[in-house]
């Protein structure tokens, strides 16, 4: 795991980044220093090769175990670990790219409570069509933005519109764009929402 920013004794926020497959954690704190924010203390998990787990988030659950779960306890640690220092979870923004963002969504929607924010860019919830999604909890008016192309070579538009309602079915507070055309990557104005999100959350 890779950190930056504010030492998290000394912050009052924190960021979990998680990165894209074959990418890695690095790539993530540099969107981190692009966000730069003083109060807060990023934290990019680093996954085994490079990979959260080894098929598509469309493919069948368990056909990515004991990956997906060994990658969703590596952000519940980090949470853990970040709580244990005296931030809540109500100053903790979980993001995700790609990949990342899918297993931080899912993650989100498995320990769904009050969160500072959870930020999906180009990704969904994880499993093939027609996974239940009776996810328990609430998010209790959580911020949660996703950002994502129509025509993402990876990413449905369905499975962020379908993330979407579920969210919104849970209480969180949901901000979806869909951006025309734009490709798998991240654009400034995703950058400029996530901005916004860090800035309500240490206000």
């Amino acid at each position: 795991m890779l950190a930056a920013g504010r030492p998290l004794e000394a912050a009052r926020a924190a960021m979990i980044l998680a990165h894209g497959r074959g990418a890695g954690a690095a790539d993530m704190l540099a969107l981190a220093r692009e966000l730069h924010d003083p109060d807060f203390a990023y934290f990019a998990p680093q996954a085994p090769e490079n990979t959260w787990y080894p098929h598509g988030f469309l493919a069948p659950i368990e056909s990515n175990e004991p990956w997906l779960s060994s990658g969703l306890a590596t952000i519940g640690k980090l949470v853990e670990r970040i709580e244990t220092a005296g931030i809540p979870a109500g100053r903790i923004m979980l993001v995700g790219f790609s990949q990342g963002a899918c297993l931080t969504l899912e993650f989100a929607a498995r320990n769904a409570r009050r969160y500072g924010a959870i930020v999906g860019l180009s990704g969904g919830l994880i499993g093939p069509d027609g996974t239940p999604r009776d996810y328990p909890g609430s998010f209790e008016r959580t911020p949660a933005f996703l950002g994502c192309s129509d025509r993402d070579p990876h990413i449905p538009k369905a499975r962020v519109d379908e993330t979407a309602r579920v969210f919104e079915a849970m209480d969180a507070e949901v901000t979806e764009r869909i951006y025309p055309g734009m490709g798998h990557t991240v654009n400034q104005d995703e950058r400029d929402c996530v901005r916004g999100l860090m800035l309500r959350v240490v206000s």
